[in-house]
């Protein structure tokens, strides 16, 4: 069933029949994939996170055992976007997002220059990383995985953890406990071959659909834009029409799933392109994976949707989309 639509492409023209070949035999060859493996110390992905953090967010993100670094990555990405200069209405500042009265009491100066600055990443970081593992310790007594329980902590305090002898019973408690651990998985280096989409073929087969139709800058293909779509435009609709609501900008949908290697890649893995391969807050274009070394995508103003190759010298890494993950992204783009 799910390589019906495949065959249909076959003999169609010569790209397609060729196409259509490659990816039913990755199809055919994903069957002897086991999904991913646990244990080992927790790595980085590849340019998750910008490389003017990494270290920092490596090294303090083994301060206790209820953090990691994939953990404390995403938390940051949650609490800001990676931004040291963001603010927020409840006036929550820099990039771990502490209010002055948190960051008086739990700010760290954490690169030794004698002072503590909120709007320092030197700082932040590691104050983040101690904040999470005093909380830790707060709530290690509470029921329930530790870990779990610090992230409530964090958003509740740490009363309301003992109070409800774990995770307490706010929404809004809950589904940050939930994005946080569900982001991790895409911050965190693969320790063993990703588990194959459910999904992918279908995607493909909308994309497929849409060959030949002219870019648009910002296009999500409604009716006013006459079926136009842009990169980021393509992908959502692709994978919207299996239930699955990406973020709208590619740098977003980076993170809505864990990451293949290249030579790990499947149909409808998700694809990503940058002129800065050390952080994917740069990345600045996506396509649908189709096998062979080959994508389905919105290239660029003057362009149609087309099937172009992978394997250029701005080739960022894959994602291979996961429904939590997609949940666990921003709705609203922290960068264009």
């Amino acid at each position: 069933m799910r390589k019906a639509w495949l065959l249909a492409a076959v003999g169609s023209t010569g790209a397609l029949s060729f196409i259509a070949l490659l990816v039913v035999g990755t199809y055919m060859a994903a069957g002897s994939i086991a999904s991913g493996a646990s244990g080992g110390s927790v790595g980085l992905a590849k340019g998750a996170v910008p490389a003017s953090y990494q270290s920092l967010v490596q090294k303090w993100g083994n301060l206790c055992k209820a953090i990691n670094p994939a953990l404390l990555a995403a938390q940051l990405y949650q609490e800001s976007g990676f931004n040291p200069r963001a603010t927020s209405p409840a006036k929550a500042q820099g990039i771990a997002q502490f209010i002055p009265g948190t960051w008086a009491s739990h700010g760290l100066d954490g690169d030794g220059d004698g002072d503590r600055d909120v709007w320092d990443p030197k700082d932040a970081i590691p104050s983040a990383a101690s904040y999470d593992c005093k909380l830790a310790g707060y709530v290690k007594d509470a029921p329930g995985d530790p870990t779990k329980n610090m992230l409530a902590a964090y958003n509740a305090g740490a009363y309301a953890v003992l109070k409800y002898g774990g995770v307490p019973p706010y929404r809004e408690t809950q589904n940050y406990v939930k994005t946080i651990t569900t982001l991790q998985k895409s911050f965190a280096r693969p320790v063993g071959r990703v588990q194959p989409s459910q999904q992918a073929a279908a995607a493909i087969a909308f994309a497929q659909k849409k060959l030949g139709t002219p870019y648009l800058w910002g296009g999500n293909g409604t009716p006013e834009q006459n079926g136009r779509f842009d990169c980021s435009g393509l992908t959502l609709a692709a994978y919207r029409t299996v239930g699955v609501t990406l973020p709208r900008v590619a740098n977003d949908q980076y993170n809505a799933g864990p990451h293949p290697k290249r030579d790990e890649l499947l149909p409808g893995d998700l694809v990503f392109f940058s002129d800065d391969l050390t952080n994917s807050r740069a990345i600045r274009h996506v396509g649908i994976y189709v096998g062979g070394g080959y994508m389905i995508n919105a290239p660029r103003a003057g362009a149609v949707i087309r099937f172009d190759p992978i394997d250029t010298p701005d080739y960022f890494g894959a994602t291979r989309v996961t429904d939590e993950g997609a949940k666990a992204a921003p709705v609203k783009p922290t960068a264009v």
